[in-house]
């Protein structure tokens, strides 16, 4: 069997959080994602454009699986030069870094911080994902 066409890449994560508002402010007022849409208190799912991230609030019973299946989430930049504007803009909100920009081996240049539950995220500019949005 032939495989399909391709998709259209990985365009949604959904996390679990503890504190939902503390999140939304997060992703919302500090990563300028914006509502698409809030179906009950528990739940909001936020997008970008051409992403998607759903917020569920996690019963306060739950056990937190989140180090066994997720290392991070990322956001990507159009430029290396962005990378260091936004690790002083979300260091100045806040934040909590996990650790300063710095360039890889294959030209990305990233650095990672924290989420208010704790979820790695790392803001990165990837060479060939710029040259694809680019295109």
């Amino acid at each position: 069997m032939k495989r399909p066409d391709s998709h259209l890449g990985l365009r949604h994560v959904a996390l679990n959080v503890r504190d939902l508002p503390a999140s939304e402010r997060f992703y919302v007022e500090l990563l300028g994602l914006r509502v698409e849409w809030r179906p009950d208190p528990d739940n909001l799912y936020l997008t970008s454009g051409p992403d998607n991230l759903a917020l569920h609030k996690a019963p306060a019973d739950e056990r937190d699986e989140a180090g066994q299946r997720l290392d991070h989430i990322g956001f990507f930049l159009a430029t290396a030069e962005l990378v260091d504007e936004w690790y002083e803009f979300l260091g100045s909100m806040g934040a909590q870094m996990r650790n300063a920009p710095r360039t890889h081996r294959d030209g990305a240049r990233s650095f990672y911080c924290y989420d208010p539950d704790g979820t790695v995220v790392q803001i990165i500019y990837h060479p060939p994902v710029a040259e694809f949005e680019a295109s």
